[in-house]
C-alpha cells in the first residue's frame, strides 16, 4: 500500500533552502520521492546542502535569488515550471530575524523584514498559483511563527510579519480551496537554527524556560508537518490551517 506521506514524484520549490528548517524540509521532501527546486541567497550552502538532498536519488535544481524581489521570486517558480513541467508544492520558508524595541528599529529594519518575510510569500504564490490551478492540484506551505500568534518582546517586525503570513494564509486558502489548491501555515515555535544567532543569549534562555518542553526544537522536528500538509491523501482536509510545531509556547 502506498505511504499516506509519499511526494512520490511531486514537483516542489522550498525557498530559504540552505539552511535551518527550510533545509530540513527540503531533506524531508527529498527522502519522500520529490524533485525540487531549492532556493536561497547563500550559494555555497545551497549547494552543499543540494548535495545532500542529491545523495539519496533525489533530482535537484537551485536557484541563487533575492525572494523579496519581484524578479527573483517569480525565477524560482518559473525554473520549477520550466525544468519539471509544472509546479505541485510551493513551501514560502525564506525569511530573516533582527531583534530590537520597537522605539530602536529603524523604518529601513522594518521594511527588510516585512519584504523577506512577508512579501516574498505573496510574490511565489501569486506566480504558483496559476500552473496550480490549472492541473486542479497544488499545496502552498507558508512558514510562519508562533509570534505571528502571541507576540514578542523586542520583535514587533518580526512578529507582524508573520501575522501576515497566516492572515495571508487563511485569505488565500479562501481563494484557491475550490480549484483544489490547498495552502496552510506552520508556525514552529523557537528551534535552533542560524536563524536565531543574533537574537540574545538572555532572550533564549528566558524563552526556553517558558517553554513546556523546557527546550527550543530542532529543523528536523519542524519537517515532517511540512511533509503531512503536501501530501495525498494526508494533506487533503487541511485547509487554512496553521500548525504549530512550537514546544508548547502556543495552545489555541
Amino acid at each position: 500500500m502506498a505511504s499516506a506521506f509519499s511526494l512520490d514524484g511531486r514537483r516542489a520549490v522550498v525557498t530559504g533552502a540552505a539552511s535551518g528548517i527550510g533545509a530540513a524540509i527540503a531533506l524531508a521532501y527529498a527522502q519522500a520521492g520529490a524533485r525540487l527546486v531549492l532556493a536561497d541567497i547563500n550559494e555555497a550552502r545551497l549547494a552543499t546542502h543540494a548535495q545532500t538532498c542529491r545523495a539519496g536519488g533525489a533530482q535537484v535544481d537551485t536557484v541563487i535569488a533575492d525572494v523579496g524581489d519581484e524578479a527573483g521570486a517569480h525565477g524560482i517558480v518559473d525554473r520549477c515550471i520550466a525544468i519539471y513541467g509544472g509546479i505541485d508544492i510551493l513551501v514560502n520558508n525564506a525569511g530573516m530575524l533582527t531583534q530590537g524595541r520597537c522605539t530602536d528599529l529603524t523604518t529601513q529594519m522594518w521594511d527588510d523584514m516585512l519584504r523577506v518575510d512577508l512579501r516574498s510569500v505573496f510574490l511565489c504564490s501569486r506566480r504558483a498559483l496559476p500552473s496550480m490551478t490549472a492541473q486542479r492540484w497544488g499545496r502552498i506551505i507558508n512558514v510562519a511563527s508562533q509570534l505571528g500568534i502571541k507576540g514578542g518582546a523586542e520583535l514587533t517586525h518580526y512578529s507582524a510579519a508573520k501575522a501576515g503570513v497566516i492572515g495571508f494564509t487563511k485569505s488565500l486558502a479562501l481563494e484557491a480551496a475550490p480549484d483544489n489548491v490547498l495552502v496552510n501555515a506552520i508556525a514552529p515555535g523557537p528551534v535552533e537554527t542560524p536563524l536565531v544567532d543574533g537574537i540574545s543569549a538572555a532572550w533564549k534562555e528566558a524563552k526556553s524556560k517558558e517553554l513546556p518542553l523546557r527546550r527550543f526544537g530542532r529543523a528536523e522536528e519542524v519537517a515532517p508537518t511540512a511533509v503531512l500538509l503536501a501530501s495525498d491523501p494526508g494533506g487533503n482536509l487541511f485547509v487554512g490551517q496553521t500548525l504549530g510545531p512550537n514546544s508548547g509556547d502556543v495552545m489555541p
